[in-house]
């Protein structure tokens, strides 16, 4: 959805967005979702949003995805086209995303295999629907 900058800000004060944030005079938001009964949320967003989503949904399960090394996110990075700049950012801000996923309780998947770092993933929702079940019972 695109909005002007008024409704934008009108949406988020009434909590029309799970996760919300102004990057580089840009705004950005997740819509609240309204799933299927019994049907998960996916959000691929940044630790800013994660922590917006923690606060609203502590039982939220959350996993920092991260390349096994910065020469390896910077080779990434290259290889995806990106502008030095854009890659300079990233990389500045690699520690202290790290460091608020920790945080979070957030748990981390090292993204050396995109095979292995699915299956991970994969593995972490299952175990949490499974653990959401027994709970529910």
């Amino acid at each position: 959805m695109f909005a002007d900058e008024a409704e934008f800000r009108a949406k988020a004060a009434e909590g029309g967005f799970v996760e919300w944030a102004e990057i580089a005079g840009n705004l950005y938001g997740t819509p609240q979702p309204d799933p299927p009964e019994g049907c998960d949320v996916l959000l691929e967003i940044d630790v800013q949003g994660a922590a917006q989503v923690r606060e609203s949904r502590p039982e939220a399960l959350c996993i920092f995805v991260e390349a096994p090394s910065a020469a390896e996110q910077e080779s990434r990075l290259r290889g995806r086209g990106d502008s030095e700049s854009h890659i300079a950012k990233r990389l500045a801000l690699a520690d202290s995303e790290r460091i608020q996923a920790y945080e979070l309780n957030a748990i981390h998947v090292v993204n050396d295999s995109l095979a292995e770092a699915v299956a991970a993933v994969a593995a972490l929702i299952e175990n949490a629907r499974r653990e959401r079940s027994v709970n529910d019972d």
